[in-house]
């Protein structure tokens, strides 16, 4: 099926609506992700666009909208899991150590990453905050089962003996 507008057209004319979507949601967008995400949903909209299903428009509110929404759940989801994760780790932290709130996780993380090796970071990132299924990493890491086996074993014992006072500085 040939296309009778190019996508640079298509995308002057409904640039807008990405707009519209990002504020009807209420998203904070200062670096233009969802306004990023916006678009490429509306890429893909174009490019499968069937015109015997229905009007253009419609169809780009109904793809910008959902990969909007996808988007926000997933990074909730993501927060959600630091979050839980976090908690799980307050035992142990010494008892005179404030209670780490939604605001420290960001600077806790630098400080764990500053801590672990690349490949310990990568398994602690893909398979503890994001819940990545060990064959899965080592898959995308085109590294034996093992190796990523060891790089956790590793990555565990240097955050059990790690100092959370010293970990957290001056939150």
């Amino acid at each position: 099926m040939s296309k009778l507008y190019t996508f640079e057209e298509i995308y002057e004319q409904n640039k807008r609506r990405i707009h519209y979507h990002i504020h009807k949601l209420h998203l904070q967008d200062p670096h233009k992700e969802y306004y990023q995400e916006g678009l490429i949903a509306m890429w893909q909209a174009y490019e499968k666009y069937n015109p015997d299903k229905g009007p253009m428009a419609t169809y780009f509110n109904y793809t910008i909208r959902n990969k909007l929404i996808d988007m926000l759940r997933k990074q909730t989801n993501d927060s959600q899991k630091q979050k839980t994760y976090l908690e799980k780790q307050a035992p142990l932290l010494p008892k005179t150590t404030p209670a780490i709130t939604l605001n420290d996780i960001p600077q806790l993380l630098i400080e764990i990453k500053s801590i672990l090796t690349a490949k310990q970071w990568k398994w602690f990132y893909h398979a503890v905050l994001m819940e990545m299924p060990l064959k899965e990493l080592a898959a995308q890491e085109n590294v034996s089962l093992e190796a990523v086996k060891s790089w956790g074993k590793q990555a565990r014992r240097k955050l059990r003996e790690l100092n959370f006072e010293e970990c957290l500085g001056e939150i």
